[in-house]
Formats: C-alpha cells, sequence, structure tokens
C-alpha cells in the first residue's frame, strides 16, 4: 500500500473500532470487511502487506461479531484467519475454543486453551476455560456420550 492507502486503511479500521466499541455491530462489521478486502487487495497488487497485528485484530473483531449473531463456523473462520496472519495472538485461539467448546468439540477447544497458555500463560479466562472443559470431556465419557 502507498502512504495514502495506508492512511485510508488505517482510518477505516480506527472508524471499525469504535463502531465496535459502540456497539454498532452491523456498521462496525461492514468496515472491518471493507479494510480486509483492501488488505487483500494490497497483496494481490504486490503491495506492502498491512500490519499483521491490524490484520489479525480485524479478523478476529469481526469473528466476534459474528459469534454475538450465533453464526459459529463464520466466527471460527475469522478466527482462524487472524491465526494464520498472527499466530502468536492468544485472543483468536481463545475465543475459537470457546465455540469448539460451546459445540461440544472438547478435544479441539483443550488444543485451542492450551495454545492460549503456551503464549500467555497468565490468560486467567483461559486457564478456567481449559479447566471446565477438561471436566465437561470426563464428564461426557463418563456418560458415553
Amino acid at each position: 500500500m502507498d502512504a495514502q492507502q495506508e492512511r485510508e486503511a488505517r482510518a477505516t479500521l480506527a472508524l471499525a473500532q469504535a463502531r465496535f466499541h459502540e456497539g454498532d455491530h452491523a456498521g462496525a462489521e461492514a468496515l472491518y470487511s471493507a479494510y480486509i478486502r483492501r488488505c487483500a487487495c494490497a497483496a494481490r497488487a504486490g503491495a506492502a502487506p498491512a500490519s499483521p497485528e491490524d490484520l489479525a485484530t480485524a479478523y478476529n473483531n469481526r469473528g466476534q461479531i459474528k459469534y454475538f449473531r450465533v453464526d459459529f463456523y463464520e466466527a471460527m473462520d475469522d478466527y482462524t484467519s487472524a491465526i494464520e496472519v498472527q499466530p502468536n495472538f492468544e485472543v483468536p485461539y481463545y475465543n475459537r475454543g470457546l465455540i469448539l467448546y460451546r459445540l461440544g468439540y472438547f478435544d479441539d477447544a483443550l488444543e485451542d486453551f492450551k495454545k492460549v497458555l503456551d503464549l500467555n500463560p497468565g490468560f486467567q479466562d483461559a486457564i478456567w476455560s481449559l479447566k471446565q472443559t477438561m471436566l465437561d470431556k470426563e464428564e461426557k465419557q463418563r456418560r458415553n456420550y
């Protein structure tokens, strides 16, 4: 991206973040999608890529919006994209793990929660989620589900 395109992209991302925090999820989702498309177009054109942190945040936050709508599989796609862009970003692993847990995919959820703790051992919600997932997996096995 040239300097002007980068400024415009950053402005789009900043506006998306503001809308997200205001609770305007539809507006935020549209802006995150526009930012992600802009980054993809720039990459296809051979331009310098966007900040991996910013792109991963856009995917993660768009995933959160989809999660709020209970579009779990679409949310997981966005979390996975965030992980692909920024593999050391623990939040999308945690978010994807929560969905996997809710869907009953305990082994996959355990993997994500363990990865979160590899990246950030002090992530308290992941510690609790890992413990709860192990308990629920054991209970499921005990009941032969």
